[in-house]
């Protein structure tokens, strides 16, 4: 008889052991978390790049996973489940442009995005980009030094230097970028745009010139538009009354025509002579957006 009561004290006791622990306390699962994002203005970066997100946890990367972007600056994603330890850990956020297939499993330097966690939340910014745009200005002159200097080709040519004291100066004041990027010139003409070459000093050439003449050109970023004009183009041709822009490139990069990032942007007067200005487009064109977690 005391061997039953002992049985069965020990059973009501193994069932009141069992009965207040929660199913949590049981369930070793690894708990989830979303990370939502919500971000405009990005562009299509076709199918050689994907953007991919970033957590910064104790100092160290962790991917989130990719995403890429349509024409119409929409997400193909825009959730992703997490660790929710992990993702609780996080410091900041980081946006960055990867190959695609990516051969490197740590972000690339090409980081559009960066934003610190306060509370559940992170508005992001370009700055990693670079420091600041706070201060950019742009000037440039037409002209075809590269050229024959017959009549006909007087107005096919930008290049973005100052010469209204007599000497050329640089006509860009702009920040320096941050590893992964680049500037690059633009003319558009009945809307195909054409480089003037990138760059990453505004008081040396450019990268390229591919449609400039056999002549030297000034040593600063420009470009006439003399030979090999693509499909759609006749050349020489007159700038004016058209749009130029300095955008800010990813590099690598494999598009032909202007990254979102455009620092400067503005229509070349039809009766331009002597030095333009081109206006602050920063507001206008830089992408802007949250994470939540």
């Amino acid at each position: 008889m005391k061997n039953f009561k002992l049985t069965n004290v020990m059973l009501l006791a193994l069932v009141v052991l069992v009965s207040s622990c929660s199913s949590d306390d049981l369930d070793d699962t690894p708990k989830s978390s979303a990370l939502t994002l919500d971000i405009n203005g990005l562009d299509n970066l076709g199918s050689d790049y994907l953007y991919e997100g970033w957590i910064i946890v104790n100092g160290a990367p962790v991917s989130t996973g990719t995403f890429s972007v349509d024409d119409n600056h929409t997400l193909s994603q825009s959730s992703f489940t997490l660790d929710a330890e992990v993702l609780e850990s996080a410091s900041d956020f980081v946006l960055t442009i990867e190959p695609n297939p990516d051969p490197s499993d740590a972000p690339a330097d090409t980081k559009i995005f960066i934003g610190s966690f306060d509370g559940n939340s992170a508005s992001l910014t370009t700055g990693t980009v670079a420091p600041s745009f706070d201060a950019i200005t742009g000037k440039y002159i037409i002209a075809t030094p590269t050229g024959t200097g017959a009549e006909e080709e007087k107005y096919s040519g930008v290049w973005f230097l100052d010469n209204s004291s007599g000497s050329p100066v640089a006509g860009l004041e702009l920040p320096a970028l941050e590893a992964g990027w680049k500037y690059e010139g633009w003319v558009v003409i009945d809307g195909v745009p054409l480089s003037t070459g990138t760059f990453t000093s505004v008081d040396t050439a450019d990268d390229a010139s591919p449609f400039s003449g056999s002549n030297p050109g000034p040593n600063y970023p420009g470009e006439d538009f003399l030979v090999n004009a693509p499909d759609g183009v006749t050349f020489p041709t007159d700038v004016r009354g058209k749009v130029a822009v300095i955008s800010i490139e990813p590099y690598p990069d494999n598009s032909a025509a202007p990254f979102t990032l455009k620092p400067l942007f503005g229509m070349i007067p039809t009766d331009a002579m002597g030095v333009q200005e081109i206006g602050d487009y920063v507001t206008e064109s830089f992408p802007t957006g949250t994470v939540s977690r």
